[in-house]
């Protein structure tokens, strides 16, 4: 049975963080380990982690390095990037599993339902899902999984601070187009609540845009932290 390392990077999550990992205690152990890697938070996070992962790891901030140094101490043969804000489906294990039962497939992703209420969310997650399918482009928000040899092949997720997620699809796309999981993966809205959902919509266009134009992502993480 293959053994699955779920790899969290956070950073001042100590509202999400308890929350998060109750969720995933069912898949450590034979089926799974969690580790946990912090990027320097000023608050509870790393406490309130520790009794509730396999391994709590520092590392520099910055989603891609974060991943990358969970990576390096994973023991499984497929590694899971899952956000602290995320709820999977309570089979998504197996489901994983299922998925690269097949030495052919190679890395993979979930739909996304996004948490809040409104209406305009709905049509968000829809074109974040058909993006998704059509064009083999996968983002953290929707739970990558990928077997650890190709991610490795690859060399892992590029040391940037924005768009690390799509430069990795890119790289990992050329080995095949990902396994598309129907069972959905709840994430959170509150970036599209808190800055609002049209707001955020065009930003992120622009700034994806912006990346496909060959922009450099270090400007474009200075313009996407500063909105």
């Amino acid at each position: 049975m293959s053994c699955i390392s779920i790899i969290l990077p956070v950073l001042n999550e100590e509202t999400q963080i308890v929350r998060c990992l109750r969720l995933l205690q069912p898949w450590r152990g034979l089926e799974g380990e969690l580790i946990v890697v912090d990027g320097g938070s000023s608050d509870r996070t790393v406490a309130l982690a520790e009794p509730l992962a396999d391994r709590i790891l520092v590392s520099p901030k910055g989603r891609a390095l974060q991943m990358n140094a969970g990576a390096r101490e994973a023991s499984g043969d497929i590694l899971w990037f899952l956000h602290a804000d995320s709820v999977p489906p309570a089979d998504a294990i197996q489901q994983i599993r299922a998925a690269l039962a097949n030495p052919n497939r190679h890395w993979g992703r979930f739909d996304v339902r996004l948490s809040g209420r409104q209406p305009l969310l709905r049509v968000v997650e829809t074109l974040m899902n058909l993006r998704a399918r059509w064009t083999g482009i996968a983002t953290g928000d929707q739970g990558v999984f990928v077997r650890r040899a190709a991610f490795e092949q690859v060399g892992g997720f590029p040391a940037i601070p924005l768009m690390e997620d799509i430069a990795l699809s890119r790289r990992l796309r050329r080995r095949g187009w990902p396994v598309r999981l129907r069972p959905r993966l709840h994430t959170s809205s509150r970036r599209w609540e808190r800055d609002g959902i049209l707001r955020t919509i065009l930003l992120m266009w622009r700034l994806r845009l912006a990346y496909f134009l060959g922009a450099d992502p270090a400007r474009l993480a200075r313009s996407y932290y500063r909105s």
